[in-house]
């Protein structure tokens, strides 16, 4: 589930290994690049988290970040 706090939709994804956490994020960059909305995120071994806001409306969450949020729940 997506948790809006300071300014960012939040998610984090645990998987069963490192491998199938490296290929989420590869699917998610290719939906980000399409966006040209790329994410903040981490990963260690079978966990991603990801930080969506906006950078040109001031770092704030907007619409935008809901419909990448959407586009990743998708992949799961």
């Amino acid at each position: 589930m997506w948790v809006e706090e300071n300014n960012r939709l939040t998610r984090t994804f645990r998987f069963n290994d490192f491998t199938e956490a490296f290929g989420f994020m590869t699917r998610v960059a290719l939906i980000a690049e399409k966006m040209d909305h790329h994410p903040y995120w981490t990963n260690v071994y079978n966990t991603v988290t990801i930080e969506l806001s906006t950078h040109d409306a001031g770092n704030t969450v907007t619409e935008k970040d809901h419909t990448l949020a959407k586009a990743i729940d998708q992949l799961i």
